[in-house]
């Protein structure tokens, strides 16, 4: 099978596509074509090696966490899921060495849940990473319910434009901020858009004169500076940018994999209150490109690498 690899840490340009045996498979493992992989930041921090002094990277190394695919063959020792099964994964393993940048690869049954049946391969790949992040910052670090409003940093993005339809579909109103081009597309997903800069407070304060219940930083860059005067009292602050010290009392929110988060993310999905928008996809002989596109910033919604197999 055809895989991406890299032998050392790098940017895009160390990225090769390779020819490599098939996944092995534990009895308690199931093996998925891999139809669609999305791309996170993650990879290209990772690739980077700033991770290395907490995580092992056991070389050559093929990235990615995010799947949609179907299942080619499970093992004797599984249940759940049968030959056929169209599912979306978040397939990560303690040390990186195999990833979803790839044909096919072997992964737990808990790591994957159905797929969406009303979104195409592309936009269910960008579910898992993204998805997971968003809701478990608004679901359950945040707290958001009806009647909140909610100012999300970064509502274009990944992770926060699913975010912003998260906390629409919980009842929450919603702030966005992102560049002017951005604005329509904001909007588009039941936010009011404001732009960054100098006019951010002003702007914020004329469509929430009390404050603004839940801040949720999704873009870094010193975000986090406007929200002290934006805030309510005892407003909730959250940050997946690992900016949380630049407000006190935030918290930083670190994904993990939760089989009821993302099946509750199918639900929304199925029920109409969350798509996925992909930005541009990529084959998989370009995945260097398309990692060269992330890091060139601003990337509305996901980037996507479509994957072709042989059936």
């Amino acid at each position: 099978m055809k895989a991406v690899q890299y032998q050392n840490y790098g940017g895009p340009e160390i990225l090769d596509v390779v020819d490599v045996p098939d996944p092995k498979m534990f009895a308690d493992l199931v093996l998925v074509r891999i139809e669609a992989a999305a791309l996170n930041p993650a990879d290209l921090a990772f690739q980077a090696g700033y991770a290395d002094p907490v995580v092992d990277s056991l070389f050559p190394v093929t990235p990615g966490w995010d799947l949609a695919g179907v299942i080619e063959q499970t093992g004797p020792g599984t249940t759940g899921f049968r030959p056929g099964d169209e599912v979306i994964g978040f397939v990560r393993d303690k040390a990186m060495h195999y990833g979803t940048y790839a044909e096919k690869i072997s992964a737990e049954p808990r790591q994957l849940v159905r797929k969406p049946r009303n979104l195409s391969w592309a936009q269910a790949a960008g579910l898992p990473v993204a998805g997971l992040t968003a809701y478990q910052a608004i679901v359950h670090s945040l707290q958001v319910t009806a009647g909140d409003t909610v100012l999300v940093h970064g509502a274009a993005g990944g992770v926060g434009h699913l975010a912003v339809q998260i906390a629409v579909a919980r009842g929450a109103r919603v702030i966005g901020t992102g560049s002017e081009a951005g604005h329509a597309f904001i909007e588009s997903l039941g936010a009011t858009p404001v732009r960054y800069g100098d006019e951010l407070v002003e702007q914020v304060r004329k469509i929430a004169p009390d404050g603004v219940d839940a801040v949720l930083d999704t873009a870094g860059r010193g975000s986090l500076s406007t929200t002290r005067e934006v805030a309510a009292l005892g407003a909730r602050v959250a940050s997946i940018t690992q900016s949380a010290a630049e407000y006190a009392g935030a918290i930083d929110v670190y994904l993990h994999l939760d089989g009821d988060d993302l099946t509750r993310l199918v639900e929304l999905a199925e029920e109409g209150r969350l798509t996925v928008h992909v930005d541009r996809t990529f084959p998989l002989d370009q995945a260097a490109q398309a990692q060269q596109q992330l890091a060139g910033g601003h990337t509305r919604g996901k980037i996507i690498l479509e994957i072709r197999t042989e059936v």
